[in-house]
């Protein structure tokens, strides 16, 4: 059956956070419409708090999809036909993942593949600079920094993402 083609995200705009909705073999209609309940739900969804919600000409984003999102007050803007220049953002996010993570690592199965987009996830808002957000972490640091502590390497996946910081 092989590993699975099918990897969805959500990104909100204004912050560059990411959210993996699921990756899958054979995304579904059935599927598509739990992904949206998930990400309205009314206490940990993605998309509580947004209006709007913006999605390509996928065929996977169905009236029932879509629907889902209306139901919870987001309203889905579609893009038009062969515009990935409006998707700008996502684009950049799976270039992102796929230079920096994916194109250096064989997933093993499935579950292997999920722990390491995980990992990459948690990599991408805690410990990875945005040049779009004047180099600034998504989620910045709880703690203040302290300037006469040692240098710490934190390393995810054998070694190949590293995040260098003061320990405090």
């Amino acid at each position: 059956m092989g590993l699975p083609r099918a990897t969805h995200l959500v990104i909100d705009l204004e912050t560059r956070r990411v959210e993996i909705v699921g990756i899958v073999h054979n995304p579904g209609g059935v599927w598509m419409s739990q992904a949206a309940r998930n990400l309205v739900d009314v206490y940990d969804g993605f998309l509580k708090g947004y209006r709007y919600f913006i999605v390509d000409r996928d065929p996977l984003f169905t009236k029932d999809f879509r629907g889902i999102l209306k139901d919870s007050g987001v309203k889905t803007v579609r893009l038009p036909a062969r515009s990935p220049n409006l998707n700008a953002f996502a684009e950049r996010f799976v270039l992102t993942i796929k230079s920096e993570c994916l194109n250096h690592i064989v997933p093993l199965g499935l579950r292997h593949l999920r722990r390491t987009v995980r990992e990459f996830v948690e990599h991408y808002h805690l410990e990875r600079n945005h040049q779009g957000l004047d180099n600034r972490l998504i989620t910045p640091l709880a703690a203040p920094v302290n300037d006469n502590a040692p240098i710490v390497c934190r390393e995810r996946l054998g070694g190949l993402l590293k995040h260098y910081f003061r320990a405090a």
